[in-house]
């Protein structure tokens, strides 16, 4: 099932169909019993239109990420960190018990499919990271996925791994959507997501792998990040990358980025500086 936020109110797809949820955002998908609640709700909900117009599906969660879960990731990570001489951080956390985790974006700031994500102007090495993005309840269940994009500017972060904040969080630097994809069990480790990135109707980046390539478990993430933290309203949080463009690659104001997981969607947003 996948639960769409739009201008009009909440829509739920179940069973190739469409139903109006009259219910408020942040209540209604704090629920540890979400899948089963939602299955309930199709015997009572008015049926209606696929929605046009779909929005971030986020209300009053923080948004959090995980870094160097990946080995592409790791090794970029390492490459862009070289001239700091602080290479070997990345490659001792990726090995570490404790993973790499840190605040990504208040809603506020997050953006929704075909709006746009943004370049830093002080930054001259940018590039997107598509990342399966889970939604977790506040007592800490995974009950939900979306397609994220943890825009990341390479450039700072490179300069220095204390500049991590600024690299990663800063008004459009984050994008959830299509929707919050809600399965009766948790997604399949074979599912594929795919990058491309176009740039004057041209393809310029183009790639796929499976979850499963990620190092660390999901329920080990939340886990870290549940241990002294409270999400009253439940929390979304990405789960790093492997999708990695060559190191000679950075993002241009009018580049369309799009993020596709099999089973929840595309992700689709422009680039602005």
């Amino acid at each position: 099932m996948k639960l769409y936020k739009t201008p009009s109110g909440i829509v739920l797809e179940a069973n190739q169909q469409f139903f109006q949820i009259d219910a408020d955002w942040d209540q209604l998908i704090n629920r540890d019993d979400l899948h089963a609640y939602l299955t309930q709700l199709t015997t009572t909900a008015s049926i209606t239109a696929e929605p046009t117009q779909r929005m971030a599906p986020v209300g009053r969660q923080e948004v959090w990420a995980a870094g160097v879960t990946y080995l592409r990731s790791r090794d970029a990570r390492m490459e862009e960190s070289k001239k700091a001489g602080a290479d070997n951080f990345y490659d001792r956390v990726y090995d570490a018990e404790r993973p790499e985790l840190f605040f990504k974006s208040t809603a506020e700031r997050v953006v929704g499919p075909g709006a746009p994500v943004r370049i830093r102007r002080d930054s001259t090495w940018n590039v997107p990271e598509p990342e399966l993005t889970l939604f977790i309840t506040s007592s800490g269940r995974i009950v939900g996925y979306t397609c994220g994009n943890d825009m990341s500017s390479r450039s700072i972060e490179g300069e220095n791994p204390l500049y991590l904040p600024q690299a990663k969080t800063y008004d459009g630097s984050a994008a959830l959507g299509p929707c919050l994809y809600v399965p009766e069990q948790p997604i399949d480790p074979d599912t594929l997501m795919h990058l491309t990135i176009e740039r004057a109707g041209e393809t310029v980046f183009s790639g796929d792998l499976t979850i499963s390539q990620m190092k660390r478990q999901h329920t080990e993430l939340v886990s870290f990040l549940y241990r002294e933290c409270s999400f009253p309203n439940g929390c979304f949080l990405m789960t790093g990358t492997g999708l990695v463009p060559p190191d000679s690659f950075t993002l241009q104001p009018g580049d369309q980025v799009n993020i596709s997981i099999d089973g929840i969607g595309t992700l689709s947003n422009p680039v602005q500086q």
